[in-house]
C-alpha cells in the first residue's frame, strides 16, 4: 500500500482511503500483509494446539495392531478410537484415527441396500380418467 503514489500530490495515499475505495476492510489488509510476510519469511503457520505425544506413524502401527487383534472383518474408526483409548490407555483424537485409517485404507467398507429390486417402472395407467 505505501507504493500507491498520487500523481497529482506526490504524496502516498493512506491506507484508510485506498480500503474505502477499493470497498475493501483494514483488518483484512492487514491480514494479508501479515500472511504474506510470513510466507516470504519461510514460517508457514503451524498445526494449533497441543502437540501430539504420538506421531502419526506410531499410531498407524497401533491402529493395524489393533485391528490384527479384533475377531471381526471390518472396522469403523469409533471403535478402533474407543479401543485405544480403553484398552491401549491412547488418548487421541477421534478424527485423527479417522484421518489414518482413511489415507492407509482401512476403513470397513460401507454397507450397501437391503432387500430385493422393486420391478415398479414409475408408470401407472388407469383405465379410466379420474378413478383411483
Amino acid at each position: 500500500m505505501s507504493g500507491v503514489i498520487s500523481s497529482a500530490t506526490g504524496r502516498p495515499y493512506g491506507i484508510q482511503r485506498v480500503c474505502r475505495v477499493w470497498e475493501r476492510s483494514r483488518s483484512a489488509l492487514y491480514g494479508r500483509r501479515s500472511r504474506e510476510d510470513q510466507h516470504e519469511a519461510g514460517k508457514l503457520p503451524a498445526r494449533r494446539g497441543p502437540k501430539p505425544k504420538t506421531t502419526d506413524e506410531q499410531l498407524l502401527k497401533t491402529i493395524r495392531a489393533d485391528l490384527e487383534r479384533s475377531p471381526f472383518q471390518g472396522e469403523g474408526h469409533r471403535k478402533v478410537h474407543a479401543r485405544l483409548r480403553i484398552l491401549d490407555g491412547i488418548r487421541v483424537g477421534r478424527k485423527r484415527v479417522l484421518r489414518l485409517m482413511r489415507e492407509n485404507n482401512l476403513l470397513s467398507p460401507h454397507r450397501g441396500r437391503r432387500g430385493a429390486t422393486k420391478d415398479h417402472d414409475g408408470s401407472i395407467v388407469t383405465d379410466r380418467l379420474n378413478e383411483m
